[in-house]
């Protein structure tokens, strides 16, 4: 099992790029950050990392090919490879649906999938061989080019997915793996895993070998109840993008969680907050003590296969910055890295 940060880049970017070689120097697999307008420039934040460190690899989870051209995201991705020398690595996906919205855009009338795939095709086209031609319904290039080039043989590119069935197929094969937001039951990632492996055995390639990533909502430390208030004041704010069909597989009735999203959506996010209930935030999140975090990967989360842990750390800068709480006690970001480190990556070799 590999562990993660996913970062959101709303903290101070000098705090961001420290916590970033702390990552580095404990032995996280990668850092990661959404490709969304609402926070910094991952891509910016990222050229600089890779300067002052030595192992960790960088890329969005996820870069949506609605916002972000795909032409722009292999260009970004080979510069950010030649940067960090072969650290580069990216997911795809349709976009947050929330933030689609802020541009004016229905996402149920962007064929997300057929979009991806095809984006997919040119971002692979231009890795492998520096151009591109292709005919698309979106997407179509007569012999484009480009000089970034990737140092590494293969970038991995692995596509995002939450619906599925056959979002997490057409992961399994036409991508490198997949990253699967804002799951936290045996039933969802059994159900995720199986529908990558049918894609996988589709392409004649070993699902094993993939890249399967749990990307949770994820608070510790060694005040239990702290780490799960932060989770909470977080959640709902999440749950919002999660499809109903998704919330089900989570043990959430979507009816339960409407409430808390309309809340959320008419901007009373202290309402929406107030609304989430302890027990939906301890559904929808991986919180608690390093030791009840540990206990919930185990048994809802590993067994099914996923080999890759994608820790969105969740501290009291961000609540604050998201919701105005202020939480006195939640540990901050660096010292959930620590605990992670130190008491939950063992158990996993």
């Amino acid at each position: 099992m590999k562990f993660s940060y996913a970062i959101l880049p709303d903290y101070p970017l000098s705090e961001s790029l420290t916590s970033i070689r702390l990552a580095d120097e404990l032995g996280f697999h990668a850092c990661y950050a959404a490709d969304e307008t609402w926070h910094k420039d991952l891509w910016q934040l990222f050229a600089v990392a890779a300067g002052r460190t030595s192992r960790i690899r960088f890329g969005p989870s996820v870069s949506p090919v609605t916002l972000r051209e795909p032409s722009l995201i292999a260009q970004s991705l080979a510069t950010l490879d030649e940067l960090s020398g072969g650290r580069a690595e990216g997911v795809l996906s349709s976009g947050n649906f929330g933030l689609l919205a802020q541009y004016g855009m229905d996402w149920s009338r962007t064929k997300p999938l057929s979009r991806v795939k095809e984006g997919l095709s040119a971002v692979r086209a231009l890795l492998d061989t520096g151009s591109v031609s292709q005919r698309g319904e979106f997407y179509s290039y007569d012999g484009l080019f480009t000089f970034a080039r990737p140092v590494q043989e293969r970038l991995p590119v692995m596509l995002g997915a939450m619906r599925g069935p056959k979002s997490f197929e057409a992961a399994g094969e036409l991508s490198d793996g997949c990253h699967h937001a804002l799951s936290y039951t045996r039933e969802a990632y059994d159900y995720a895993v199986r529908h990558i492996r049918i894609g996988a055995e589709r392409a004649g390639k070993d699902w094993r070998q993939l890249d399967i990533g749990a990307w949770v909502v994820f608070a510790t430390g060694t005040d239990s109840a702290k780490a799960k208030e932060a989770a909470r004041s977080m959640v709902g704010i999440y749950a919002s993008s999660m499809p109903q069909e998704q919330l089900r597989r989570n043990g959430v009735d979507p009816a339960e969680l409407k409430p808390v999203i309309d809340a959320i959506g008419a901007g009373d996010l202290a309402r929406g907050i107030e609304l989430t209930t302890p027990e939906i935030a301890d559904r929808l999140s991986v919180s608690g003590t390093p030791e009840e975090c540990l206990e919930k990967i185990r048994q809802e989360i590993a067994p099914s296969g996923v080999n890759h842990m994608i820790c969105a750390i969740t501290d009291r800068g961000l609540v604050r910055a998201f919701t105005g709480r202020d939480l006195d006690g939640v540990a901050s970001v660096d010292e959930q890295l620590r605990l992670i480190h130190e008491r939950i990556m063992p158990a996993f070799g």
